[in-house]
């Protein structure tokens, strides 16, 4: 009784040990100088595509999970207004430009209006040339006795009559020249309608080539955030998408460590679903401000109490090789090179599935 009593604590203290041995040679060697680790979670990039303008949703063409490519269609608005208004500016661009060719024929009847009040101009000009010498004459003619007083009075009248219709004729030639003023100035409206017409149409045919939604980079969509049906307002999400090319891990690392963290250092990923791969990456932000700042920061010892956030992104190219593999919001590690003098161990070798 007393041996059992004896041998039941001893084999329970050899487990421990035995467990406590393999639990320590199954945890990682320590990282040499130089390198440093720390958790994080793989992020990448979110996009939300939403409707341009308030309408109706017609159709979403794609389903959360589904991988997307870059200008793919995935979710169309109702156009029926804007192709109704688009028909509309057509017919007012066609009813200005025709407004052009009326204005332009109105310039030419306009112009030779004037041509002919000048040719007036040139002939009551003559004319009173005529009846000025006509009165020159009679009125020596009358000193002599030569013709009567009363013709003399005469031709002096006829002299004042060419003088009033000349004045007439010159008015006629300004008139012209106003109404051609005129008639230019209704050729510039109808080019400005035109103009403006013309940009209403390309608005509505942007308009509606934008009730077209599309994936702006290859990616995978999320949520489904709006169903085919609904009515959404000016900028009303439908979809939510990753983009799976733009993939990177947030880490912090604390005052000392950060410090030497160069952008562009070399990263290595260790996911915890896949231990057995080890992803590389870059450095691409380190922040400088603190994210854990105590409220006042005193002493050297508090100081390396800061941690300070860093981003490390996967290359595009390898990402696009294994996209339909990449996964975001998964946990892991992620170590950074502090010195380019420094070899990655053995263990944080890149190695990447086959």
């Amino acid at each position: 009784m007393n041996l059992r009593k004896l041998w039941l604590p001893l084999l329970l203290i050899l487990a421990g040990a035995i467990g406590y041995y393999y639990w320590l040679m199954s945890q990682p060697a320590p990282l040499p100088q130089g390198i440093a680790g720390s958790n994080g979670r793989i992020e990448a990039v979110e996009i939300d595509l939403a409707a341009k303008i308030a309408g109706r949703l017609n159709d979403v063409l794609v389903n959360e999970g589904d991988f997307v490519t870059a200008g793919q269609e995935v979710a169309r608005m109702d156009t029926a207004v804007l192709e109704a208004q688009l028909k509309q500016a057509n017919a007012e661009l066609e009813q200005a430009q025709t407004s052009i060719e009326a204005a332009q024929s109105n310039v030419r009847q306009r112009e030779s209006n004037k041509e002919s009040a000048e040719a007036t101009v040139r002939q009551r000009d003559a004319e009173l040339k005529l009846a000025r010498n006509n009165a020159d004459r009679a009125n020596q003619l009358v000193k002599s006795n030569a013709i009567s007083q009363e013709e003399a009075e005469t031709r002096q009248a006829e002299l004042f009559r060419a003088q009033a219709v000349l004045s007439a004729a010159e008015a006629d030639v300004a008139a012209s020249e106003a109404a051609i003023a005129n008639a230019k100035s209704q050729v510039i409206q109808a080019k400005a309608s035109v103009v403006a017409a013309e940009a209403t149409i390309q608005r509505f045919e942007v308009d509606i080539a934008d009730s077209t939604l599309k994936a702006p980079r290859d990616g995978r969509i999320q949520y489904r955030i709006a169903e085919p049906g609904e009515v959404l307002g000016a900028g009303g999400k439908v979809l939510n998408m990753v983009d799976v090319t733009a993939v990177y891990m947030t880490f912090f690392l604390p005052t000392e460590q950060a410090g030497k963290v160069r952008l562009g250092a070399d990263v290595r990923i260790i996911l915890d679903a896949a231990p057995q791969y080890v992803i590389p990456a870059k450095a691409t932000f380190v922040a400088d401000v603190a994210q854990f700042t105590p409220k006042t920061v005193e002493t050297a010892e508090e100081r390396q109490k800061l941690m300070f956030r860093i981003k490390a992104h996967i290359d595009p190219a390898l990402l696009k090789e294994y996209i339909r593999s990449v996964k975001t919001g998964l946990p892991g590690m992620a170590y950074v090179r502090l010195s380019e003098d420094v070899d990655w161990p053995t263990r944080l070798e890149v190695k990447l599935p086959e």
